[in-house]
């Protein structure tokens, strides 16, 4: 067993603090990575705070890992050590079930086992990257082009895949129409690849705060969704709309800003409810959708693609004794868009910790 430092939540009510978890032995099939960043997704938020359900503390969140392979075990054949590896939402499933098959792992029947909070399969809990070390099997671990600077690709392994995946399965390219409900962590990366894609690209977003970064990113067009014309403005106007927002919004008028046809897919996890009013899908053979990151082989080839279209994630790296401040400028939308923590801070952390 290896004891790494880490920074980890000792319950829903406190601040995240230096600490260590316990990564396992390495497996014939496992890669020890050494993790150079780890990204702060919404997500980390919400799952700590408890706002998605009880869970075990302490808990060491971050699942958009960007490091270098240390070692590998003795069957393993995808990676080698030196390589420039990542780690996003989950780190196993059953591998039998048809979704595992079909390489949509993150629809596994069984469940997938995610990076953190999750049962692993030795019955310990998960553990993630907010941490100096992770060991993963390596079907779950992918490659990172030399083009992308690990800091910048680190969001990839959740923000990118998470955007990415929706706008290929509903078939985003030249002569679609998209449509981007906010500009944050995930809403910036859906312009860029919408954009890269050749779809024509319009943010949504509460006030017009950001739009010269919207059509820096790729945008084409940028309306403020508290100006009430814009809703009558845009009526029927779009193919496809992701919502890229973790907070209830009214559905039923977003879906009606879809032409004949169009869909609207979710993937931002409000903790409530999303109400919608049936005649909002009925009157336009409308469709409200939803979709969760991608599998394995479908986030190697967004990474590949981000490589060939020179996209990565707009961050701002910070050291691990800022993650409570950071946290707090998420809720507050105080970032542009996305915190990357320096993994090499968390060692830092366990030194002071030990002082």
């Amino acid at each position: 067993m290896l004891t790494v430092n880490a920074y980890a939540a000792p319950s829903a009510a406190e601040p995240l603090v230096p600490s260590t978890v316990v990564r396992r032995d390495l497996g014939e099939h496992d890669v020890l990575i050494e993790i150079k960043f780890a990204g702060i997704c919404h997500s980390d938020i919400h799952t700590v705070r408890g706002d998605w359900g009880p869970q075990q503390y302490p808990l060491a969140p971050g699942h958009e890992i960007a490091g270098v392979v240390t070692a590998v075990g003795s069957a393993v054949t995808s990676h080698a050590v030196g390589d420039r590896v990542g780690v996003g939402c989950m780190v196993n499933s059953c591998g039998e079930c048809t979704s595992c098959l079909a390489g949509e792992e993150q629809y596994c029947l069984v469940g997938n086992i995610g990076t953190y909070g999750s049962v692993d399969r030795d019955g310990t809990v998960t553990q993630g990257g907010y941490s100096t070390h992770v060991v993963v099997t390596e079907n779950f671990v992918v490659r990172i082009p030399e083009s992308l600077a690990l800091d910048v690709a680190a969001p990839l392994l959740c923000a990118g895949i998470t955007t990415y995946s929706p706008l290929r399965h509903w078939g985003a390219g030249p002569g679609t129409r998209v449509a981007v409900i906010g500009l944050g962590g995930l809403g910036h990366m859906a312009v860029q690849l919408a954009h890269a894609m050749g779809a024509e690209v319009t943010v949504l977003s509460q006030t017009l705060n950001k739009r010269d970064d919207g059509l820096r990113l790729g945008a084409d067009h940028y309306y403020a969704t508290s100006d009430p014309e814009t809703f009558a403005q845009l009526a029927g106007s779009f193919d496809l709309i992701i919502n890229t927002v973790s907070a209830v919004l009214d559905i039923s008028a977003y879906l009606m800003l879809l032409a004949i046809g169009g869909t609207l897919v979710n993937v931002g996890a409000p903790g409530e409810p999303l109400p919608v009013n049936a005649f909002a899908l009925i009157t336009g053979r409308r469709s409200f959708a939803g979709s969760c990151i991608g599998g394995i082989r479908e986030t190697q080839e967004m990474l590949d693609f981000c490589a060939e279209h020179g996209l990565g994630a707009q961050i701002e790296v910070i050291e691990a004794s800022q993650i409570n401040q950071a946290y707090e400028r998420v809720l507050a939308s105080d970032v542009r868009y996305r915190f990357v923590i320096d993994a090499a801070t968390f060692a830092e952390g366990a030194a002071g910790l030990e002082g």
